[in-house]
Parts: structure tokens; C-alpha cells; sequence
């Protein structure tokens, strides 16, 4: 294949990403998503940090030089959340309680997360490669007068970004990789004005945030691989409005920043015998940082609630972290297998959580397989699923805990049974390389 035709084959690939994921929309019943590989997820992302296919250059661009010529992959995660909620206490269902009695079965919304990825090498050293992600999202959905309306109403959250990268295989032992990230985000967040009459108003916003990844990979001994990845944090600055405020809210222009975190991702990859490889993966996420958003006004005054109060959201979550072991074992040459588990330690404590977003510990349990039809040499299909367990939660917003989400709609104590679903799909190409030509003396 000529460098030209590869190269349009490659630009191609990046605008059909861009299509993908303008197409579909990106939302989860969580605020990071960790969806973005449907080989990693297939065991519950093990070693993603480390290689194994096209899409671990998310966590570690220096992973695209395990790719030779030229390759895409695309993959589909529908997420299929479920969070019961019930209460002991609340202060609206206390005074009204024909209308703020009634509690809500499940507060999650289905959601479709694609990721995409391309990567081109240019020669024996040097690699290109396209990503395309949904790597945050919140959608769910509650009605206006429930026992927790003053602290959850409808809230959308979706993120769209784009990583340009590069990488450098320095020599047989060692890779490194760097890309940028570019971050689009548009948000919806509602929240109660008046109980009666049942009022609520809404936050919107959107913008653009910009930052970096870089990563190594370490091939110290055949068979093993270690890889070490960086994503920088990202100050994303939403510009929007508020609409439906009542007595003294505030209605027109606000801005907000949100501090993303930055994600650090330890991944090792380690062949045993001829057929099975382990797998493992260490993460660190400084959501600490994340702290409280203020909503301003455009003269830089604070947006006001209905009631006169600052808006802020008050997130002030913890470091997050993740790990997980697992495994992959070639049947046959046409057919792998995978499987793994996973635990993943929640940035949000019971001093912060709310019921729009209840999220706790979690235990991850994944299988997987790929497939290689003898009929389209280089292509491959791949079938993740994922069940996880998070950890009975409590909410508790109330003058006595000290919840700096407390508002004039009073005390909200309560528990939430939430489990999540995750089926995904995806497809992998490689162009085949040319026949060498058989070159003999005259």
C-alpha cells in the first residue's frame, strides 16, 4: 500500500470518528467514564495502561507502537444503570407529603458510550494515531416533587474529546508517547426553586478545555510489559445560562469552572506459556482537586438561588483509585478469551454524596472475547460485558453532617441500591502489509 493511500485511508478513519461520536450521545449514570476500550473492559481493564490493542493509547500513547501499519478501532458501550432510592427523613416529604411523600425506583438513564481510534506508522520508529472518547458523563433523570427534589432534578453532563499523539519506539525495550487533549462539554443541571408551586430552574452551559497525555512503555524481559500513563487535568470553563429562577434567582449569563482531574495509569502485561497472559492495572485519580465550583454572574458577582444564597456545587471529592487484575487466553489462533475483576475505591465520601449522584465503592466483574474471521484477514470483533456491585450507599444532608450541599429545602437522609450493567461491541482492522517483493541476482 503506497504512503498516500495509507495516509487518506488514516484521515479518513479520524473523520469517521468524529462522526461517531457527534452521532451518538454520550451519557452515563456516572461522572467518569471508564468505558473506553472494549478489549480492556472485557477484564475489567487490566494491563490497559500496558498494550493489547489500539484503544490502550487512552491511558498510554506509547502503547500505538505496538501497532504496525495501519489500524482502527471503534467500540460501543451500552451502560444500563439502576439506583433505587429510599429515606428516613426528609424535610419536604415531612411538610408536603402528597406531594414530596413519594420516592423514585431508579434514577439511571441507559446510555451509549463510543470510543474510536486510529494509528498510522510512519516508519520503524515513529507512530501517529487519532482517539475519539466520551470520557465523562452524567445523565439521570428524577421527578420534580419527590422526597429528594431539593437536592436531585434532571441532570445531563456529556463530554466529547479528541487526542491527537504521537509516539517513539526508542529501541527494542522502550516506547514513549505524547498527545494532547481537546475536550468539548456541555452541561444541564436543574435544580428546585419553589416547592409550591413546584418550580424548577436550570443551569446551562458548554466549553471547550485543553490539555495533555504522555506515557512510556518497558519491555524488560520477552513476554512482559509494564506501561506508565499520564492525563494532565483540565480547567473546563462553562459559559451559559439560568433560566426559570424565581424571587431572587438569578436569570441570564453565568460561568462556571470545573477542575478535572488528572489520571495516572500503571499497567503490566505478562505472557505465561504460549496461550495465557496476565494482566493487572494500578490507577490514581486527583479528583481532589475537582473542590467547589462557583457560579458567577457576568459582572463576576455570584449567580443567586431563589432564596438569595451563592450558587456553588460543592463536590469536594477525595482521590480516587482503581485496581484490577485479569486475564487473557488465546483458544486458538482466531479466538481469545478474557476475563477479570475489578475494585474501584469512590472519590465521593459520605460527607459530600447526594442522590444525583450516589455514587460509592465498586466491584467490577468482566468477560470478554475476541473473534478473527478466517473470511476478512485483519479484522477482529470484539464482546465485552461487565457487571458492577457498588457498595450500599447512605446519603445524609443535614445540619448534623455537616453536607455542604445543605439548602433551604432542609434535611434529605436517605439510601440508594445502585448496580450497573455494561454491554459493549467493537471491531478492530489492520491493513495487511504488501507481499515483499522476492528480490534474486541476474
Amino acid at each position: 500500500m503506497s504512503r498516500q493511500i495509507r495516509t487518506s485511508a488514516w484521515l479518513a478513519g479520524t473523520a469517521l470518528a468524529g462522526l461517531i461520536c457527534g452521532a451518538i450521545d454520550a451519557q452515563a449514570g456516572g461522572f467518569a467514564l471508564r468505558e473506553q476500550s472494549v478489549v480492556g473492559q472485557g477484564a475489567s481493564f487490566a494491563g490497559v495502561a500496558a498494550g493489547g490493542a489500539a484503544s490502550s493509547m487512552f491511558w498510554n500513547p506509547a502503547t500505538m507502537t505496538q501497532q504496525y501499519g495501519l489500524s482502527f478501532e471503534s467500540g460501543a458501550a451500552l451502560i444500563v444503570p439502576n439506583a433505587s432510592h429510599s429515606y428516613s427523613s426528609s424535610t419536604l416529604a415531612t411538610a408536603v407529603p402528597a406531594l414530596f411523600g413519594p420516592t423514585t425506583e431508579n434514577s439511571g438513564d441507559w446510555a451509549v458510550v463510543p470510543s474510536s481510534y486510529t494509528t498510522y506508522q510512519f516508519n520503524d520508529r515513529f507512530w501517529v494515531g487519532m482517539s475519539v472518547n466520551a470520557p465523562y458523563g452524567l445523565s439521570v433523570s428524577f421527578p420534580k416533587q419527590w422526597a429528594g427534589a431539593g437536592y436531585a432534578q434532571d441532570t445531563d453532563l456529556k463530554t466529547y474529546s479528541f487526542g491527537p499523539s504521537a509516539a517513539v519506539k526508542v529501541n527494542d525495550w522502550i516506547s514513549v508517547g505524547a498527545g494532547l487533549q481537546v475536550q468539548y462539554m456541555k452541561a444541564s443541571y436543574g435544580q428546585l426553586g419553589s416547592p409550591v408551586p413546584t418550580t424548577v430552574f436550570n443551569l446551562s452551559g458548554s466549553g471547550w478545555a485543553f490539555g495533555w497525555t504522555a506515557g512510556v512503555t518497558l519491555t524488560p524481559l520477552a513476554g512482559t510489559e509494564i506501561g506508565l500513563g499520564y492525563r494532565s487535568a483540565l480547567n473546563q470553563k462553562l459559559d451559559g445560562n439560568i433560566s426559570g429562577g424565581v424571587g431572587a434567582a438569578t436569570n441570564g449569563s453565568v460561568e462556571l469552572t470545573v477542575n478535572l482531574p488528572d489520571v495516572a495509569s500503571l499497567g503490566i502485561r505478562q505472557r505465561i506459556g504460549d496461550s495465557f497472559t496476565l494482566l493487572g492495572t494500578i490507577e490514581w485519580t486527583n479528583w481532589s482537586r475537582i473542590g467547589t465550583s462557583n457560579v458567577l454572574q457576568a459582572s463576576g458577582a455570584p449567580a443567586l438561588s431563589p432564596t438569595g444564597a451563592a450558587i456553588t456545587l460543592p463536590f469536594q471529592y477525595d482521590d480516587g483509585w482503581f485496581y484490577s487484575i485479569g486475564g487473557e487466553y488465546v483458544v486458538r489462533p482466531n479466538l481469545t478469551l478474557r476475563a477479570g475483576i475489578g475494585y474501584e475505591k469512590s472519590p465521593v465520601t459520605d460527607n459530600v454524596r447526594t442522590p444525583r449522584l450516589p455514587d460509592n465503592d465498586r466491584y467490577w466483574f468482566s468477560a470478554g472475547a475476541s473473534y478473527k474471521p478466517a473470511e476478512f484477514p485483519g479484522l477482529v470483533f470484539d464482546l465485552a460485558y461487565t457487571y458492577i456491585d457498588v457498595v450500599d450507599t447512605h446519603i445524609d444532608i443535614s445540619a448534623a453532617s455537616g453536607n455542604p450541599w445543605l439548602n433551604a429545602t432542609g434535611t434529605y437522609i436517605g439510601d440508594v441500591n445502585a448496580n450497573v450493567h455494561i454491554f459493549s461491541v467493537g471491531a478492530r482492522y489492520k491493513f495487511p502489509e504488501p507481499a515483499q517483493p522476492l528480490i534474486t541476482k541476474g
